[in-house]
C-alpha cells in the first residue's frame, strides 16, 4: 500500500447514502486509517437534472451515522478544495484547452438529431454502434459554417486505434481492454462543463488520489480514464473494482426491493445500531481470516485489506443482519435502546408524544424487558403489543390446551385473589404472590407459571413473567383473569 495513501468517496448528491456507496466509503476509510492515509469525500454535482439540494448533507449524515469521519470535504475543507465539482469548473478549463491545442481532443459539431440518425443507420446496416468520428477532420470552412449556424460544439477525446489498455486491479487482477472497442467520447459539454470521465480524472489528479475504490459498474470507464491520464501526461492511480451487492434472490437490487434495506436512513429509522450495520456491510465482500464475524471498528481498521475482498457478488442476507444487530442490542447500554425504541411506540400510538415521568419510567421498564429479544428498535411495537390491547388473544392450539387443564382455573383464581389483595405490583411482589399461589394450590412449575403466562399474554414464551405481570398492572391483570375465569 502507498506510503502516502489518498483515497476518495465521490458520490453524486442525488439522495440518501446507498448501501453500495456506504461499503465503498467504508473500504476507503478502513484502508486510510490502517495505513495512515487520507480519506477524502467530494461530490460530483455537475448533473443538475439529478442533483438534490439536500443530497450533499444527506450523504454526509449517512456517513456520520455509520461512524465514519474524513480528512477533507465540503464541511471541513482541505488543501485540494473545493470539494464539489460545480465549484471547480475554472480548474477544468485549462486541461480542455490543452487537449484541444495538442490535438488529443477536438470539437464536435454534430447535433443530437444527426447522432440519432447515425445510430439508426448503424442499426439498419448491422454496423457497430457508436460515434463514427465524423468531426475528427473538419476543414476550416466546415467549422466556420457550423459556427455561422450558431452550433455550440462538444469536445471529444480522440481515441487511439489498435491499442491494448491493461492494468492490475487490486481486486480483479489483470484486466485488458482494446481501444478499437471504444469510440471517440465526449469529455466536455457545449457549456464547457466536463463529462464524468474527464472530471473524475482531473479531480483525482488534482487531489493526488492514488487508489480509486469503486463499484464494478465503473470497470468499463477505466480504459477511457487511463487514456485521458496518458494524454495529459498524468500518473495513473491504482484501481480496485468492488462487486455488486445482490438481493436475497441473487438479483440486482431495485428501488422497490423489499428484501433489502438499501439506504442508511432506513436503518436509522428502523432502529438498527450503526456499529452493527458497519460490521454487516464490511462483510458484504470482505472475508476476515478465521471464523470471527463480530468486529469493532478498531478491529476492522487493524485487519482490513483489499487482498481478502472477493471478486464475486455479495448477497444481502436480512436474517444475518438482524442476528448481528440483535447481538449488538443485547450488549448495548439499556438507556440507548430506550432512546431508539420510544419513538416507535409513540408512532404506533401506544404512547403520547409528551410523556409524564411515570409514563416514561413505565415505558423504560417495558423496553428493557424486551431488550434481549429485540433484533432492531422497530420490533418493540410487535413485542410489546400485548401490553396495550384490551383482550388476550391466545396464540395457538397448544397455548389454548394449557388453559383447559384441570389445574388452570384453580391456579388463576388463587392468583386473582392474591393480585386483588396486594398493596403494590413489582417484580418482587409478583414473585412472592406466585409463591403464595403455589403453597395454596399445591401446583408449581408448568401448571403454575405457564397457565399464568398464557392467561395474561396469550403466549407460551416471553420475557420474565414477574416483570411482565408488574408492567401489565393491577387493572389489566385483574380484567384479563376475571374475563377468562368467567
Amino acid at each position: 500500500m502507498s506510503e502516502n495513501l489518498r483515497v476518495r468517496y465521490a458520490p453524486s448528491p442525488t439522495g440518501h447514502l446507498h448501501i453500495g456507496g456506504a461499503r465503498t466509503a467504508l473500504f476507503d476509510y478502513l484502508l486510510a486509517r490502517r495505513f495512515g492515509g487520507q480519506f477524502v469525500v467530494r461530490f460530483e454535482d455537475t448533473d443538475q437534472t439529478r442533483h438534490k439540494e439536500s443530497g450533499i448533507q444527506d450523504q454526509l449524515d449517512g456517513l456520520k451515522w455509520l461512524g465514519l469521519d474524513w480528512d477533507e470535504s465540503v464541511d471541513i475543507g482541505g488543501p485540494y478544495g473545493p470539494y464539489r465539482q460545480t465549484e471547480r469548473l475554472d480548474l477544468y478549463r485549462p486541461f480542455t484547452e490543452k487537449m484541444l491545442a495538442e490535438g488529443t481532443a477536438y470539437h464536435c459539431y454534430c447535433s443530437e438529431e444527426e447522432l440519432e440518425q447515425e445510430r439508426a443507420e448503424q442499426e439498419a446496416s448491422g454496423a457497430t454502434l457508436g460515434y463514427s468520428g465524423r468531426c475528427r477532420h473538419l476543414t476550416a470552412e466546415q467549422i466556420a459554417a457550423f459556427k455561422a449556424e450558431g452550433r455550440k460544439p462538444t469536445v471529444r477525446f480522440k481515441v487511439p486505434a489498435g491499442r491494448t489498455i491493461a492494468f492490475e486491479d487490486k481486486i480483479r487482477g489483470h484486466v485488458e481492454f482494446g481501444t478499437d472497442d471504444i469510440q471517440d467520447f465526449i469529455i466536455a459539454r457545449p457549456d464547457g462543463i466536463p463529462m464524468y470521465n474527464f472530471a473524475v480524472i482531473l479531480d483525482d489528479y488534482l487531489m493526488k488520489i492514488n487508489l480509486v475504490i469503486r463499484g464494478e459498474e465503473h470497470l468499463t470507464n477505466t480504459p477511457r480514464q487511463i487514456l485521458l491520464y496518458e494524454a495529459l501526461g498524468m500518473p495513473v492511480p491504482e484501481f480496485a473494482h468492488v462487486s455488486l451487492i445482490l438481493n436475497q434472490d441473487r438479483k440486482k437490487m431495485s428501488k422497490r426491493d423489499e428484501t433489502t434495506l438499501q439506504f442508511m436512513n432506513q436503518y436509522n429509522e428502523k432502529g438498527y445500531l450503526p456499529e452493527a450495520v458497519l460490521n454487516f456491510i464490511v462483510l458484504l465482500g470482505w472475508s476476515p481470516v478465521g471464523e470471527q464475524e463480530i468486529f469493532s471498528k478498531e478491529e476492522l481498521i487493524a485487519q482490513f485489506d483489499l487482498d481478502r475482498v472477493s471478486k464475486s457478488p455479495a448477497v444481502f442476507d436480512m436474517e444475518k443482519l438482524n442476528w448481528m444487530n440483535g447481538h449488538y442490542m443485547k450488549s448495548a447500554d439499556p438507556e440507548r435502546i430506550v432512546a431508539i425504541c420510544l419513538p416507535h411506540l409513540q408512532k404506533a400510538g401506544y404512547l403520547p408524544e409528551i410523556l409524564t415521568d411515570e409514563q416514561r419510567a413505565w415505558a423504560t421498564s417495558l423496553i428493557k424487558l424486551n431488550q434481549e429479544k429485540m433484533q432492531f428498535g422497530e420490533q418493540i411495537v410487535e413485542l410489546s403489543e400485548l401490553f396495550f390491547r384490551d383482550h388476550v388473544e391466545i396464540e395457538d392450539e397448544e397455548a389454548k390446551a394449557i388453559l383447559t387443564e384441570e389445574s388452570a382455573p384453580v391456579v388463576l383464581r388463587s392468583f386473582l385473589a392474591q393480585i386483588e389483595q396486594a398493596e403494590e405490583l413489582t417484580a418482587e411482589t409478583v414473585k412472592a404472590l406466585l409463591k403464595n399461589v403455589q403453597k395454596e394450590t399445591g401446583y408449581k412449575g408448568k401448571p403454575l407459571f405457564m397457565a399464568t403466562r398464557v392467561a395474561l399474554t396469550g403466549q407460551m414464551h416471553g420475557p420474565d413473567l414477574n416483570e411482565t405481570v408488574a408492567l401489565l398492572g393491577r387493572e389489566k391483570v385483574t380484567n384479563r383473569l376475571s374475563s377468562l375465569l368467567s
